[in-house]
């Protein structure tokens, strides 16, 4: 269960936008290559590479924005069948946790998906990661807030997580 996406593949995608993003302007996103909205709290950038999920090659696409050392990301990868995509699900959540040496401290199954909260550090510094991740037909998507700790409010957390819809 290895996941290859890491956490400065993830900050460099959003760091694309950080210079120019105003702090949480909103704004509705459409995937172009997969059935979902969400809303970003700046304009996003949008990375597609091969990464091993649960031990299978899956093409997955990163979207990302970054706001004051937070990123908040949508990455959608597209397996063989729904089954494969249930594994990933688990591959996924485990590999984000497992990024920033996490402990997770809530998990709840919510609106058909996996929603979990850990904290845990990366470089010394600590930090906080809040996801929802689900599959849906043969797609896996993970919705993450990562940042430093206490950097980001609830409030904006819930915003983004909340906004996600799969059309």
């Amino acid at each position: 269960m290895k996941l290859s996406l890491t956490i400065p593949t993830i900050l460099a995608v959003a760091a694309a936008v950080s210079a120019c993003s105003p702090k949480l302007d909103w704004r509705d996103y459409r995937a172009a290559d997969a059935a979902y909205s969400v809303l970003f709290p700046g304009k996003p950038a949008t990375h597609t590479r091969t990464v091993k999920l649960d031990g299978r090659d899956a093409p997955m696409t990163m979207t990302a924005a970054e706001v004051d050392g937070t990123v908040f990301a949508v990455g959608s990868a597209e397996l063989a069948d729904a089954p494969q995509a249930e594994a990933a699900v688990q591959s996924l959540r485990t590999a984000m946790v497992r990024n920033i040496g996490g402990t997770i401290t809530s998990e709840a199954v919510r609106e058909g998906g996996l929603e979990i909260a850990a904290h845990g550090a990366n470089n010394g510094r600590p930090m906080q990661l809040h996801g929802r991740f689900l599959a849906r037909g043969s797609r896996a998507y993970q919705v993450i807030v990562l940042g430093p700790e206490k950097a980001v409010d609830t409030e904006n957390i819930d915003t983004f997580i909340r906004s996600f819809k799969l059309n």
